[in-house]
């Protein structure tokens, strides 16, 4: 089982969790991710470690109240346990030195661009940040990144902070004033990241995406990230999680992730509805996790 070392509020349903994983810190590297579980019978989740540190033997997820579980996960407090965590999984982002990288992050794609913007900075590379969102309450991580980063390029839908516009507004400015880009890499909505992709492709400027598509074991065994990749069947969670922007179907891609929005909405507005008084073992999150930890001391078992 693995205990929540810190726990803090970034904006409106986003939450920084720092969760002690002594063995994923020290083997994972930027691009990485992990598969999460709350309790047993619970969903598993793909999530990106947004950073680590190895000697204190924790790992950084930033988690956005989405679905059912990352709802129920917004629910523990800095001592409560996770279940378990597999990981790191997918491959790790390819780092080298190629000149400017530009990261684009978009909404809570801004995370796991972070640990890539401090792999890039750190092989020598110049690194410009490009962070959007809907508003000014919405960006987060930007201290963080003005670390990792030479230049951080703000720009919200509704121009309350930074620059009016999106993501793409910001890279086309870049190019206009003449920026030589090497690299772009871009996390964020698929939509997103298929504007930008279709944006770099006509300057050929090698484009990079990370996806985060259904997944449910993280190990290449169920099938269910697929994705087309150049009109090929590739796995996000094996082969990826990042690939060459100009190749991937992102409508393909999007299709797929709708296909069980209505399903994951009717389990969330069920849990919603529930009592979530502790004693109902049934909805709440911290009696089930009581549970898991009675019958792991009973059993002798020990999840890392």
């Amino acid at each position: 089982m693995n205990r929540i070392l810190a726990k803090k509020k970034l904006a409106e349903k986003v939450w920084y969790y720092r969760i002690e994983a002594p063995l994923i810190a020290k083997r994972r590297k930027a691009g990485q991710f992990i598969m999460l579980r709350l309790w047993e019978g619970g969903e598993r989740i793909p999530l990106t470690i947004a950073d680590a540190d190895p000697e204190e033997g924790s790992i950084t997820l930033i988690v956005q109240e989405v679905g059912k579980t990352t709802v129920m996960m917004a629910d523990l407090e800095v001592g409560d346990f996770i279940l378990d965590l597999a990981g790191p999984l997918g491959k790790p982002t390819h780092v080298e030195k190629v000149g400017t990288v530009v990261m684009v992050g978009g909404g809570i794609g801004v995370a796991p661009a972070h640990p890539i913007a401090q792999a890039m900075k750190a092989a020598g590379n110049k690194v410009i940040s490009i962070l959007g969102a809907r508003n000014k309450e919405l960006i987060i991580m930007e201290e963080e990144t003005r670390r990792a980063s030479d230049e951080v390029l703000i720009v919200t839908d509704d121009g309350s902070y930074g620059v009016k516009g999106f993501v793409t507004t910001a890279l086309q400015g870049l190019i206009d004033k003449g920026e030589k880009i090497d690299m772009v890499i871009a996390i964020g909505p698929p939509i997103m990241m298929k504007f930008v992709s279709e944006l770099t492709r006509p300057y050929k400027i090698h484009t990079v995406v990370s996806l985060n598509t259904i997944m449910i074991d993280g190990t290449g065994m169920c099938g269910g990230c697929r994705v087309l990749i150049d009109g090929k069947n590739k796995f996000v969670c094996v082969d990826g999680p990042e690939f060459d922007g100009h190749k991937v179907d992102f409508d393909n891609m999007m299709a797929r992730q709708r296909a069980y929005v209505e399903a994951e909405s009717q389990s969330l507005q069920n849990f919603e509805k529930a009592d979530h008084q502790i004693g109902d073992k049934g909805c709440n999150l911290h009696a089930m996790m009581q549970d898991t930890q009675d019958s792991s001391k009973e059993t002798g078992g020990d999840h890392e």
